[in-house]
């Protein structure tokens, strides 16, 4: 049965998931990026770049890894596919990731502009939702065609996921590090009245891995 998962999701201690003033410059915010240092050094983010063997192996490499695994669509927010507000022009913006992404199925895109879907290299097709994130899971269900959706940002998009009780597992990967402003995944969410309990963690030198789960 497909589950609604979110996977590698790095939050700092302070409970940020992303910094403020996003851009082309700080996709991830200013000093976002801190963040995911837990990531970056892996074998699985090195070879999304074409650099595989390159990286770690370790415990933070196994919750990469695993974060891919027998998943048949994504949901992005918006900001997740690019730093372009309102409109979309003239559609020249193709994502962060160049020529191939690395989801390698499709993928849909919360958005309030409509946008023709837009195929890419690799076998991602990037679909443009206008109807929030009912329409945007259910679509994503039938093409995950049984296999797991996974929600890869960012904080709003997962926040409203949580909000409706539609995530039934969240993996964070807790940084040692503050950020102090930018978005909050936490900020005004009751966790356990909205069902989540923690049913895992464990820590690497660069993050507590924790896992929280919808109990039913």
């Amino acid at each position: 049965m497909s589950r609604l998962l979110v996977r590698c999701f790095g939050v700092s201690l302070d409970g940020f998931g992303a910094g403020p003033e996003q851009s082309l410059e700080h996709p991830l915010g200013v000093g976002g990026e801190a963040a995911f240092q837990w990531f970056f050094h892996t074998n699985t983010f090195q070879a999304m770049h074409g650099e595989a063997g390159v990286g770690d192996t370790d415990l933070d490499d196994d919750f990469a890894r695993k974060g891919f695994e027998n998943i048949g669509a994504w949901i992005l927010g918006r900001n997740m596919f690019g730093p372009i507000r309102g409109g979309w022009g003239d559609e020249s913006w193709r994502g962060w990731w160049g020529d191939e992404p690395p989801y390698h199925v499709p993928v849909f895109v919360l958005t309030h502009h409509p946008r023709q879907d837009l195929p890419m290299q690799g076998g991602t097709t990037f679909h443009f939702v206008t109807g929030g994130i009912g329409e945007a899971l259910r679509r994503a269900k039938e093409a995950a065609n049984g296999k797991d959706v996974r929600v890869g940002g960012g904080v709003s998009t997962v926040r409203q996921y949580l909000e409706a009780k539609l995530i039934d597992e969240l993996h964070l990967a807790i940084s040692p590090t503050l950020l102090g402003n930018g978005e909050n995944l936490f900020a005004g969410l009751n966790l356990p009245a909205l069902g989540y309990q923690c049913t895992r963690h464990m820590a690497s030198d660069h993050a507590m891995h924790v896992t929280l789960r919808k109990q039913t």
